[in-house]
């Protein structure tokens, strides 16, 4: 068993240490992993392309904080939902679209259980990681059946979703939705394939399939967000040769 944290609150913030103090004392002895805290900022769509590729190579049991929250405090519920034996607490915003979409066991529940003093603006710590810590411990908190809130959704997404330390960007399309002749195609630079970095001349741009299976924009030993200029949410075409 172990907690999983995915979040837009910054690693170098106030707040993620306030999460692991809360799951400290309602989980002691579960296992913390800090999957993300750098998820795009406020960006449900590309946060939920993010999440869909990354959970699924955490085992069976597992349970997952996931708060991409722009709404916080507004009239969004609190979700948990069971997908294929993991869990995922999460407001009900669309962040669990991906997931949601390729389960194939799915239950879905508001949470109904509420601390007994909660702020209005931090509900990943007063609501979201006691709602993980008991469900990490084996105590379901009230809840009932809820549809949840899903975004429009296509399996294979040309814009980006990440940019990594290294200036890589990370789009979400799909490994399967694109061909090696491909050129991926930024304003108007079209870049082309390559397997690994080592493939290309120091500062050459190239695209290639990341460990999670998407298309990723990078240049070797150089970053790739400046040389092109890249943004969170920039489109991407695919030219086919």
């Amino acid at each position: 068993m172990m907690i999983v944290l995915f979040t837009d609150f910054g690693a170098d913030d106030i707040y993620v240490g306030q999460i692991h103090a809360v799951l400290a004392e309602q989980a002691p002895g579960i296992t913390v992993i800090d999957l993300l805290h750098s998820a795009p900022a406020y960006d449900v769509v590309s946060s939920a392309y993010l999440l869909n590729a990354l959970h699924t190579r955490f085992p069976p049991q597992s349970v997952f904080m996931t708060v991409v929250d722009p709404g916080v405090g507004g009239a969004r519920a609190p979700l948990m939902v069971k997908a294929d034996d993991r869990w995922f607490v999460a407001p009900d915003n669309g962040l669990l679209t991906g997931v949601i979409r390729n389960a194939s066991k799915l239950t879905a529940n508001k949470v109904l259980w509420t601390p007994p003093d909660m702020s209005p603006s931090f509900h990943g710590r007063d609501l979201f990681a006691p709602v993980a810590a008991m469900l990490a411990s084996g105590v379901t908190p009230e809840h009932e059946v809820k549809a949840p809130v899903l975004l429009e959704w296509i399996a294979s997404l040309n814009r980006i979703i990440y940019i990594d330390h290294f200036g890589n960007a990370i789009t979400g399309i799909q490994a399967d939705a694109i061909s090696k002749q491909d050129r991926v195609s930024v304003g108007d630079c079209a870049i082309g394939y390559a397997r690994v970095f080592s493939e290309k001349e120091n500062g050459e741009l190239f695209w290639y399939v990341n460990s999670i299976g998407l298309v990723e924009i990078a240049a070797n030993q150089a970053r790739a967000e400046e040389i092109l200029d890249l943004h969170i949410g920039d489109s991407i075409r695919i030219v086919s040769a």
